[in-house]
């Protein structure tokens, strides 16, 4: 007599493995209660854990259904068992209102702006031993000889400055991997800047993203620093992921793969950058300060510290461009300025993901920063 197929696939699980669907049970209960903070994350280890959750439930509806010493499972507990898991699925799947990523910004400015060759519109600046491309990628690194840095051809009044970056994963405390606007060559000790900077970091702790503004002034005693530091809501050492900043006559914004992470208005013509500025990249120590304000220093041993930079985007109007330029905008109004949905997700960045905000230093003196007065 040919034994009928629930009994071979329930013998496989047998065979395979216990046969208790309360081990199994035990399990998920087990995996929910341990990862539960990262369950609806966008990690991969979130989507292993979800892979995990299904196979351990279908294994153990499969026993229960097919076991003889549960067959009463089956009417009594089953339904109860699958509205559970049900329930249980949907925390899994569908992201919370405290998901790890912003809400869409609803318009992308990248996409307006065509990329570049770095050749075409870059050049080294120092460290040229410290610089290759490839796969269709500029690397710069660190090592205890050198860093490297580049520099745009042209320098501009306004525009949009971008580029993809890819970081190095690990230890890397000390170094700084930066993307600014700058005309210290051009104006030194009394210069303008505008700061993108990766703050390195330890074992374990996420990078810093430092967002800054420096107007007429480094290294005379008078300099006025205006940070704002951000933790990304995805790892930067995994994939490429598109910086830029956005200069009008009106503001500055930065952004993150198209979502603004912050605007800085021109309150006053002393406190925003009015002369012609380059488009800088670099990687180099800094030891003193980085991270956790020089608590930890570069560590050759893990040299080199490597940089990638890709998909280079400068447009705007250029120092030598006619009056009637028109400056670019980071939004569908041509005018500037940045939509209803925009603002939204850059406050949802800044309520998530905002680690120091100057303006809100109390220590700090804000008599020279009118832009903080509001």
């Amino acid at each position: 007599m040919a034994m009928p197929i629930w009994h071979v696939i329930y013998l496989y699980l047998s065979i395979e493995g216990p046969t208790n669907p309360l081990i199994y049970i035990k399990q998920l209960c087990h995996t929910l209660l341990t990862y539960a903070p990262c369950l609806n994350s966008q990690s991969s280890l979130s989507h292993s854990l979800t892979v995990h959750f299904i196979h351990t439930y279908t294994r153990t509806i499969t026993i229960i259904l097919l076991s003889p010493h549960y067959s009463f499972l089956s009417f009594i507990f089953l339904p109860l068992f699958m509205a559970f898991f049900l329930f249980l699925l949907l925390i899994l799947l569908v992201p919370s209102s405290n998901a790890q990523w912003p809400p869409s910004p609803g318009y992308w400015p990248s996409s307006r702006f065509n990329s570049m060759s770095f050749y075409k519109g870059y050049k080294n600046l120092w460290g040229p031993s410290h610089q290759s491309f490839g796969q269709n990628a500029l690397s710069i690194w660190l090592d205890r000889t050198s860093g490297s840095g580049f520099k745009s051809v042209r320098p501009f009044r306004s525009g949009y400055f971008g580029a993809s970056i890819k970081l190095q994963p690990g230890y890397t405390a000390g170094v700084i991997t930066a993307f600014y606007l700058s005309n210290n060559e051009a104006h030194p000790g009394f210069h303008d800047e505008v700061d993108i900077e990766f703050l390195g970091t330890t074992f374990g702790k996420p990078y810093t993203l430092q967002t800054n503004v420096y107007i007429r002034g480094s290294g005379d005693g008078r300099i006025i620093g205006r940070e704002m530091k951000f933790h990304l809501w995805f790892d930067p050492t995994q994939n490429f992921h598109h910086y830029a900043i956005l200069w009008s006559p009106k503001e500055l914004i930065f952004l993150v793969d198209d979502v603004p992470i912050r605007r800085y208005p021109r309150k006053s013509d002393a406190t925003f950058p009015l002369r012609p500025m380059w488009v800088y990249g670099s990687i180099w120590d800094a030891s003193s300060w980085a991270t956790e304000d020089g608590k930890y220093k570069a560590d050759y041993k893990y040299q080199p510290f490597v940089a990638r930079y890709t998909n280079f985007k400068a447009t705007g109007c250029s120092a030598y461009s006619p009056a009637r330029c028109h400056p670019v905008s980071a939004s569908p109004f041509r005018s500037g300025g940045l939509t209803r949905q925009q603002y939204r997700a850059m406050r949802w960045v800044q309520s998530h993901n905002l680690v120091y905000d100057y303006c809100r230093d109390s220590k700090r003196d804000h008599s020279l920063t009118p832009e903080c007065w509001g």
